[in-house]
């Protein structure tokens, strides 16, 4: 590597040490790689002319000095000129695509690198290369780091978060790596991609939970771990879920209950909730106990305090940063009559009941469950599926009153994580410490300012490195209520399979499509941040057209309108993304790795003996992403000749979210072979279904 002294100039021609653009006589260029350079700033110069004309920049020197293997071009030569050689003959090489002629170039290059001795134990050992093979595909273009909170761009590229909105903030409106145009709607409010970040977050916690030997529960809660519906009354079907009963409570905990829920009193599953925990409503959060008000979304007693709220996006005041946020009180509409929400303010804000409870919990320092909904559409926080989603431990710092946005005073409330989990949208394997408070600028012209003056009931321990009651916690006022609860559906054989299951099987099992609910094949993120496989997406919204025609009951024709095709997780319209789906490369050669990383490690194991991987959870692994692959090919070839090669929209047709019935259409039920794999499949694949159809 070159000298932190010793840097280039940007792509705008602006040297990166003294912030200058240098004239085209004091540019010196390169001759292997063609990058500018200042003279005025490197550290050695050139000493004369011809010295200038054949001038290595820093870092090609350092190559030259490293040997280097030219094994795919079959050079075997040490030193620059030669590396230089190689990539000549891969350039003259005409029977190479573009693609594999990058490919070829990288893997040449990066054969003369030596890893770090902090990068060897990251990459060495058992389940810790997982960080490895992320390492290698899932880095940011900007920072070139492992994504941090990553978003993912329609045209498959992934950035974190930061650089992204640093890119989008000086102007520019195109990706870094292919230039293709960026929608407004995601330069604006991008959406992380929670998939990348519990893949992340696995990678980081294996290497821990190595040294520890017990493997700790993933924060993302399966279908098959869900509890029992809450079920309704036939009044309450009539006017939606407002007077729904909310079920059986599923933990023993009373509805004042301060702080998390532990594992002691979750006695179903024996976890507690977890942070990341997603629940479809408001009836099924308050069976596990994190916020008990069906629509209220401040839960607490004036005189007692608050223990959990719920950002819903009900005030345009609110600002969400994350680890720590600015909360508007209750209060100051008008919901006279049968009014449920009403988005204009009437009168002022005070601190009474709910506005109240919180003030109290900022004053002893009570730790606060926080809860954010789907329907808060101004913050890049908030999940990206229907539904509610458990954050953590909160802890309100100062609380004041201030005129909002619609001129009105409002209550205001600065809420700071201090969770032993890390949040959600971050990749990192440990909790929150104690950070200093950010600047808040409204507080010089507001009123009422309450801050705590003692030591908080919840704080951080320096000894035991983590957050904990200081103090004893408030007694509760009510009732446990300790229902029978049903056992488990789990037998307890899935339950040791799920145990002794490795690292790298759980994180593919995360890379799975929402539509198929399998292993994704060509993976599509969508501008909404959710993921698909190719196929299962395109054959969703097969036999429908972009624009449909309209008719002035058969006498005139009317202008064409846009069809709206709505993502199958969300709401959102992704008809502008369907016109030209890009695959996420990245995310593919992940998935691939790891595939044939499990495959390697049951050979090794001596666990194939009938051409199989072992049985996980009653599914044959290599079977399975087989099977995906044949299912696959097989919806898009159906679907195609239903629609006989065309995207029409049948007149009539419904808009909007598709059918679960078009997907059955193209079921794997039909006589087609399943152990024929796509043609997309590496080549490992297709030799794991000859040798299982030759044995």
């Amino acid at each position: 590597m070159a000298q932190v002294s010793d840097l280039p100039c940007d792509g705008d021609g602006i040297c990166m040490v003294c912030k200058n653009k240098p004239s085209p006589d004091d540019t010196l260029t390169c001759k292997t790689c063609a990058t500018p350079w200042h003279v005025t700033c490197l550290s050695v110069r050139p000493k004369s002319l011809a010295d200038a004309l054949q001038w290595e920049c820093p870092d090609c020197s350092v190559l030259s000095e490293k040997p280097v293997v030219a094994a795919a071009v079959g050079v075997g030569s040490t030193g620059s000129g030669d590396l230089i050689a190689a990539i000549r003959a891969i350039e003259s090489d005409s029977s190479l695509t573009e693609r594999e002629k990058a490919k070829r170039r990288q893997q040449l290059m990066c054969k003369g690198a030596k890893p770090s001795d902090s990068k060897k134990e990251m990459i060495n050992g058992g389940d810790n290369d997982l960080l490895g093979i992320l390492d290698g595909s899932l880095n940011c273009s900007f920072c070139m780091q492992l994504l941090e909170r990553p978003v993912t761009t329609p045209c498959g590229h992934n950035f974190c978060l930061k650089c992204f909105q640093k890119w989008i903030g000086q102007g520019k409106r195109t990706c870094a790596n292919c230039r293709r145009k960026i929608p407004s709607k995601m330069a604006s409010l991008p959406r992380i991609n929670s998939t990348l970040v519990i893949a992340i977050r696995m990678a980081k916690m294996s290497k821990s939970d190595a040294s520890r030997g017990v493997s700790r529960v993933a924060h993302f809660i399966h279908n098959q771990d869900r509890p029992d519906k809450a079920f309704t009354t036939a009044r309450a079907k009539k006017g939606g879920n407002a007077n729904a009963c909310s079920g059986k409570i599923f933990v023993t905990v009373p509805p004042d209950h301060f702080g998390p829920i532990l594992a002691e009193n979750d006695p179903e599953r024996n976890q507690g909730v977890l942070v990341g925990e997603t629940w479809e409503d408001r009836i099924e959060c308050r069976q596990w106990g994190m916020h008990n008000p069906h629509v209220s979304g401040i839960a607490g007693q004036s005189r007692f305090g608050a223990q959990s709220v719920v950002l819903s996006g009900g005030y345009e005041d609110d600002e969400d940063h994350g680890e720590w946020f600015l909360y508007t009180g209750s209060g100051g509409k008008d919901l006279s009559g049968n009014k449920r929400t009403n988005k204009e303010h009437s009168f002022d804000q005070q601190f009474r009941k709910y506005n109240e409870a919180l003030r109290l919990s900022c004053r002893m320092g009570y730790p606060v469950r926080v809860v954010r909904s789907s329907k808060e559409k101004r913050s890049s926080y908030a999940p990206e599926k229907k539904g509610l989603r458990y954050d953590g431990i909160y802890r309100i710092e100062k609380c004041w009153r201030k005129n909002g946005i619609q001129g009105y005073k409002v209550c205001r409330y600065l809420f700071v994580r201090c969770d032993n989990d890390p949040a959600p949208w971050t990749s990192d394997d440990h909790g929150d410490h104690p950070r200093p408070l950010p600047v808040i600028e409204e507080l010089e012209n507001a009123i009422d300012i309450t801050e705590r003056k003692g030591s908080p009931f919840w704080d951080y321990d320096e000894e035991k490195g983590s957050w904990m009651w200081k103090r004893p916690p408030p007694c509760s006022r009510k009732r446990v209520n300790n229902g029978h609860l049903e056992d488990g559906k789990r037998t307890k054989r899935v339950k040791r399979q799920t145990q002794n299951m490795s690292v790298k099987k759980k994180l593919l099992k995360e890379f799975s499509c929402h539509i198929c609910r399998k292993v994704m094949t060509s993976p599509l993120t969508t501008p909404c941040a959710h993921n698909f496989c190719k196929a299962c997406l395109e054959g969703a919204f097969a036999g429908q057209s972009f624009m449909r025609q309209r008719t002035c009951e058969g006498r005139r024709t009317l202008r064409a309108q846009k069809s709206i095709m709505k993502c199958p997780s969300c709401s959102t319209d992704i008809a502008e993304f369907l016109q030209n789906p890009q695959v996420n490369r990245e995310l593919m050669e992940v998935i691939e790795s790891l595939q044939r990383k499990i495959a390697e490690e049951n050979e090794e194991s001596g666990e194939v003996t009938d051409g199989t991987l072992e049985k996980l959870d009653g599914v044959k692994v290599s079977n399975e992403i087989v099977e995906e692959a044949g299912e696959n090919n097989l919806k898009a070839e159906k679907l195609k000749k239903a629609s006989g090669g065309k995207r029409t929209l049948n007149r009539g047709g419904k808009r909007g979210r598709p059918s679960r019935k078009k997907l059955d259409v193209a079921d794997g039920k039909n006589e087609v072979d399943p152990f024929k794999p796509e043609k997309g499949a590496s080549k490992e694949l297709q030799d794991s279904v000859v040798e299982s159809q030759v044995k």
